[in-house]
């Protein structure tokens, strides 16, 4: 903006401009912006490195399962170098670890169709057709890295190509890739089917979604989360149209999001993430003068508070709690205030006032946050960052799958999932 534009505004627009330049910069603490994207402060007095004066020593704890055992027997005594047989009682002095990986290289089988000359009767026969001749030449332990690859490390199709060759020796196109990522996808489908009904039964549904590129299109990533079932879908478009299809006139009574429009109206009850509040207040605290978003901060940390104990309280303790906050917040919406980051963050309050102790009426079932499902989103969105979003729609469908089988099995069993091929007559075929 050049001088000449400063001159032709008025001033209540100079005011504005003013005010905009002075407003803080949005961070994670503030929004919904990543943390990787804050500004990294500068220590003043920063130690070079290394534990801190009398920190306390940690080693690697070592498995209970190992492949070798080696004992290591002194050969002659150090006093008196007298020679010690093998056949005297010895004890253990110390156990350590040797870890590393095996030499990794493809194994090829190849098959051979021979033909053998009747003796009776003069006639060619030959062997009957091996699978190996009908199917893909690849095996399903390989599909499995491959899919693992590009699913949860994020690899581009030119880098997994580059990994299978530097790790493996193996030379694959990327064409040959696209073919094994799409039949290895396949097998997901059944367990995908167990997750979405496991999620059309369930009383308490949570979702959120995140931009993505899908054919050079803007799409969304979808995830719907509930106590048995972590649910991700690739759409193109954000509306309410996604969750209808999804939950097929399935009612909860209680959904948890946002309050994005197209979350809303799915459940008999609603349940606003207060981490979003929780942000905006922040930044309304920090950009304004007035003191209602210290007000609302405070009522928040009570809230959370509660949120985090509701189960060990009493039935009529949670009751107390949730009016002494219901009269807390009537006070404050009703206060009057001349900021307009407070009368911002005021009026969202207003908005989502029915939705924010729904947690207190649902005792460990409801979730004051959205926190679930963010956490599973996050992988989509480190996914985009990295390689930009996907070539083709069934990409991102095949790994919404994907990743629906594997964080439902997570979230099941509390444990890291390994993906293992299944063992079927011609599975990659």
């Amino acid at each position: 903006m050049d001088r000449g534009d400063l001159q032709r505004l008025t001033k209540e627009e100079l005011i504005d401009l003013v005010l905009k330049i002075q407003r803080p910069e949005k961070t994670s603490r503030t929004s919904s912006k990543p943390p990787s994207s804050d500004r990294k402060e500068r220590r003043e007095q920063a130690r070079p490195g290394g534990a801190k004066p009398g920190h306390e020593g940690h080693s690697r704890a070592m498995g209970e399962d190992f492949d070798r055992l080696v004992d290591h027997r002194p050969e002659q005594c150090s006093c008196c170098q007298a020679a010690l047989a093998d056949s005297l009682p010895a004890e253990i002095g110390g156990t350590y670890e040797t870890v590393d990986l095996p030499e990794i290289k493809p194994f090829v089988t190849r098959h051979r169709r021979l033909s053998v000359c009747c003796p009776s009767c003069g006639t060619l026969v030959s062997a009957g057709l091996p699978d190996a001749a009908r199917g893909t030449p690849f095996g399903p332990r390989l599909h499995a890295v491959a899919t693992y690859l590009k699913t949860f490390q994020a690899l581009s199709y030119e880098r997994l190509q580059k990994a299978l060759a530097d790790l493996f020796g193996l030379q694959i196109s990327q064409g040959g890739l696209m073919n094994m990522l799409r039949r290895a996808q396949g097998t997901f489908v059944a367990d995908r089917d167990l997750a979405i009904a496991a999620l059309r039964r369930s009383k308490v549904v949570a979702s959120d979604e995140t931009g993505v590129r899908i054919e050079g299109s803007n799409a969304f990533q979808w995830v719907f989360r509930c106590d048995d079932a972590v649910v991700h879908r690739a759409a193109p478009t954000r509306g309410a149209i996604v969750v209808r299809t999804l939950m097929d006139g399935h009612r909860p009574k209680v959904w948890c999001s946002d309050r994005y429009s197209a979350q809303q109206g799915h459940a008999d009850a609603h349940q606003t993430c207060l981490a979003h509040l929780a942000r905006d207040v922040a930044y309304a605290e920090q950009a304004g003068e007035d003191l209602l978003p210290s007000r609302l901060r405070i009522w928040l940390s009570k809230a959370f508070a509660l949120a985090s104990g509701i189960t060990t309280f009493a039935a009529s303790t949670i009751v107390a709690k949730r009016r002494a906050l219901e009269r807390s917040l009537s006070e404050i919406l009703a206060a009057p205030t001349s900021c307009p980051f407070a009368r911002v963050v005021q009026h969202k309050f207003r908005r989502a006032r029915d939705q924010l102790l729904t947690f207190t009426l649902w005792t460990g079932m409801v979730e004051a946050t959205n926190n679930g499902c963010e956490r599973a989103l996050r992988p989509a969105v480190i996914q985009r960052k990295v390689t930009n979003g996907y070539r083709s729609m069934w990409a991102a469908e095949g790994e919404a799958d994907i990743r629906t089988v594997v964080d439902t099995a997570r979230l099941r069993q509390g444990v890291s999932v390994v993906l293992k091929p299944r063992r079927r007559a011609r599975p990659w075929a």
